[in-house]
């Protein structure tokens, strides 16, 4: 069976440009274009199509308008098509949050030609979101991101956060994953480098966003600084994030070399960092995405003595990640993604803090 695909784009040169980027391939095929939500309405209905393409800004309804009523009435996997600039960003988290699984970006310049050269991009996301757990969402917020404090466990020793790190890995679906993971982390909790997989001018409205609800502060880094307590940083889209040492002091490093697994900024890259320069004073946690990014990184940290976590598959929106990471070994515990803010803030109040060895 093929992949049935509407695309829903008001540009009638991205219709196009989708259109054969999807019949290109072998198991997908295009049942639909709309230049609106409202004929889109009408071609979901006839159609039953496995995913949608969806432009932000459109004419009649907006795209959010659109995904937030689709999501409420007919949930279904949507890959959002948004523009390279500070306002598309903003309006592609606001879009995640609602249900989207993903997003394609169109290029600032040539679009045809820039478009056509990452097409296996675009196709392998459509491929994942023909896979993922989609759910009604109700619009998020704080209070239901965050259990209340007394769930977790106190962290008696701040000092523990100086020599302990918790290191994190996600792709597809792992906007709202760290989301709900960062938001449950209280403000004494060790340093935490993320990486998802997400383009350059993403990734700083990404990190905005958390840092305006989250106990602890969290940016995009910046390469070079210090990695304290109660502070998360999270990769560029333009570079690899890697963990460094400066003294007795870990601190962030950035890379611009080339993809890993065809990604950059890549898991791998900054689980492999961590086993070379944490060890055992690494926590490791795979979260939802598609691919193998991280199980050959997070294997390396588990034979430096970190304990490593993944999500389980029945809170994954693509369990791609975490099933290749717990099939290569690399993973000691699988828990719930609501469930392992607990588990890791458990296991390192079980490992307490000791002096820095360097």
């Amino acid at each position: 069976m093929k992949i049935k695909v509407l695309i829903i784009d008001d540009s009638a040169l991205i219709r196009s440009i989708l259109s054969e980027i999807i019949r290109n391939e072998s198991d997908m095929e295009v049942i639909g274009v709309a230049p609106d939500p409202l004929v889109a309405r009408e071609l979901i209905k006839q159609t039953n199509p496995d995913v949608l393409t969806l432009d932000v800004e459109m004419p009649k309804m907006d795209g959010l308008d659109f995904l937030e009523k689709l999501m409420r009435l007919r949930p279904m996997p949507v890959i959002m098509v948004s523009s390279l600039t500070e306002r598309g960003s903003e309006i592609t988290m606001r879009a995640l949050e609602l249900g989207a699984v993903d997003f394609v970006t169109k290029p600032k310049l040539s679009i045809q030609s820039g478009m056509l050269e990452y097409a296996h991009v675009i196709t392998d996301k459509i491929r994942a979101a023909s896979k993922a757990k989609v759910r009604t969402r109700a619009v998020s917020s704080v209070a239901s991101a965050a259990p209340s404090s007394s769930v977790l466990p106190a962290m008696k020793n701040p000092l523990l956060s100086s020599e302990k790190l918790i290191i994190v890995g996600a792709s597809t679906g792992g906007t709202e994953a760290i989301k709900s993971f960062l938001c449950q982390m209280p403000s004494d909790c060790p340093g935490i480098l993320i990486t998802q997989h997400m383009p350059e001018g993403f990734t700083k409205s990404f990190a905005k966003r958390l840092d305006g609800i989250c106990k602890i502060s969290v940016s995009e880094a910046q390469g070079g600084e210090r990695i304290l307590p109660g502070h998360a940083y999270i990769a560029p889209g333009h570079s690899h994030l890697k963990l460094a040492r400066s003294g007795a002091n870990y601190v962030t490093e950035l890379d611009a070399s080339e993809p890993v697994n065809r990604h950059r900024p890549s898991v791998d890259v900054l689980f492999r960092s961590a086993a070379k320069f944490a060890g055992k004073n690494a926590v490791g946690v795979i979260l939802t995405g598609m691919g193998k990014d991280g199980a050959e990184g997070m294997l390396e940290m588990k034979a430096a003595g970190a304990f490593n976590f993944a999500q389980d598959e029945a809170t994954c929106v693509v369990f791609g990640m975490p099933r290749e990471a717990i099939a290569v070994g690399a993973v000691h515990e699988v828990a719930a993604l609501n469930d392992l803010p607990t588990r890791v803030l458990g296991y390192l109040e079980q490992h307490g803090s000791r002096a820095l060895r360097v």
